[in-house]
């Protein structure tokens, strides 16, 4: 399944020289993991501070591995933290493709009533 994962930024003008920088090297980074596909980089028309970037993945697993990558922790990560706190990574939704079915994900041991 296809995810696309986009992260917003608010930041502040004098901040965005340095940001856009750090942002491209963020992407070039995350660009080199397996899985990826795409991205691209936007900045709001009505609203400069607000900035995008949105990436795209052969699967949900492929950009989850890729943010455990050393040189994305090194790069990307500081970066990534900076984005608006919502949810990021959306599956493709096609005609006739089959959606994600809503379940609580966890990697531990399920809760007990």
């Amino acid at each position: 399944m296809d995810v696309i994962v986009v992260n917003r930024f608010r930041v502040p003008a004098e901040q965005q020289e340095q940001f856009r920088g750090d942002l491209q090297r963020a992407r070039e980074t995350l660009a080199e993991r397996p899985g990826f596909t795409h991205s691209a980089v936007g900045r709001n028309t009505d609203d400069p501070e607000l900035w995008v970037l949105t990436t795209e993945w052969e699967s949900v697993g492929a950009y989850r591995r890729a943010l455990s990558a050393y040189d994305v922790k090194l790069t990307a990560v500081p970066v990534l933290g900076r984005a608006v706190d919502e949810p990021s990574a959306y599956e493709l939704v096609e005609p006739g493709t089959d959606l994600n079915v809503a379940q609580f994900r966890s990697t531990g041991a399920p809760s007990i009533g």
